[in-house]
């Protein structure tokens, strides 16, 4: 007798009641389960990539066509004709029309790297490059001792991992000011104390060695958290019969550290710095909640003062937008290179 399902008699997995659909849907069943696991993971893939093009790659286009078009300050229109690289070269060798304050000759007297009067674009260059190798290096020293005491068990370790992870909630406008206000004259402690120490100037926020030092530091005092959070997940993924293994061979703790920990924790570690570079070659908000742009350039600060600084240099600003993602997309290739061959790490 032929039910519902099987209105031919032939059975729901072929026979005469088996329709086109049907067909093409067994087809691609066995399609994928003939994938290798190579392919089958590329296409589960798939949508995300899709998505990623979506939202990331396609703003970048339009910012790299609106970076070959020619500024129009005045009109209604925001952009020209088509000028080809013409603005990367104005950038490059110091003739954009970039907002003032990044030209204050006053700056090569106090900040390290700026001190050779280079185009305006290398100062923002090298201040964003300083400070994500610097914040980088310090915030995986810190990360990693944080997470490796959270690793061991002792009484109130939840509590300090709560102390530990805190600077990471704060969010970065409240963290400016912060800052902002504990190296205020007058107002906190931390201007006297360190102008006592013969560190800092009478008003560091208005020096920009001072004010790059104090973004460091506020950069350290959060992001080391989030360091160490990745890296903590490392460490307890580490099979713990291999230090007792290591014990009973006579191995000390550095012997253990060295041969066991460092080997097996470092794919997050790579992960966890990769995260941070990034991160750090964007910024901008701590930047200009503490110090402002003005007093520390960095590339975003270029991009937004371009873009809103009542000059109206749309074009100017895409072009030194899309540079700063070609800068980034080089740091991460680098990674990649370097660290290829790492097990479980950006292969």
């Amino acid at each position: 007798m032929a039910t519902d399902t099987d209105p031919g008699g032939g059975g729901i997995f072929g026979g005469e009641g088996e329709t086109d659909r049907d067909r093409t849907g067994n087809a691609v069943v066995n399609w994928m389960e003939n994938l290798s696991e190579a392919a089958y993971a590329y296409l589960l893939l798939l949508p995300a990539t899709a998505l990623l093009a979506l939202i990331a790659f396609y703003p970048l286009v339009m910012t790299f066509i609106m970076s070959l078009q020619e500024d129009r300050t005045r009109g209604l229109e925001p952009l020209g004709g088509f000028v080809g690289v013409e603005n990367y070269v104005n950038i490059l060798t110091g003739n954009a029309r970039l907002a003032r304050q990044f030209m204050d000759v006053t700056m090569s007297a106090s900040f390290p790297f700026i001190e050779f009067g280079v185009p305006i674009l290398q100062q923002a260059l090298f201040v964003t490059l300083g400070f994500a190798v610097i914040s980088v290096f310090f915030e995986t020293l810190i990360g990693f001792g944080q997470a490796y005491v959270l690793d061991q068990d002792f009484r109130g370790r939840r509590w300090v991992r709560v102390a530990i992870i805190l600077p990471w909630a704060v969010p970065i406008v409240i963290q400016g000011m912060i800052f902002f206000l504990l190296f205020q004259p007058e107002v906190g402690f931390g201007s006297d104390f360190m102008q006592w120490l013969g560190v800092f100037g009478a008003d560091p926020l208005a020096d920009s060695q001072d004010s790059f030092i104090i973004v460091l530091v506020a950069d350290i005092w959060k992001s080391a958290a989030f360091m160490a959070l990745l890296i903590l997940a490392g460490l307890q993924s580490v099979d713990r019969s291999l230090y007792d293994v290591a014990r009973v061979a006579g191995a000390s703790p550095l012997q253990r550290f060295k041969m066991i920990t460092l080997p097996l924790v470092l794919p997050a570690l790579l992960v966890a710095m990769l995260f941070r570079t990034m991160d750090a070659m964007r910024v901008y908000g701590l930047i200009e909640s503490t110090a402002g742009c003005t007093t520390v350039p960095s590339l975003t600060c270029l991009v937004v003062e371009a873009m809103f600084g009542g000059t109206r240099i749309y074009a100017t600003a895409a072009a030194v937008a899309f540079m700063t993602a070609l800068v980034i997309g080089l740091i991460i290739s680098v990674y990649v290179f370097f660290f290829r061959d790492t097990e479980g790490g950006l292969s």
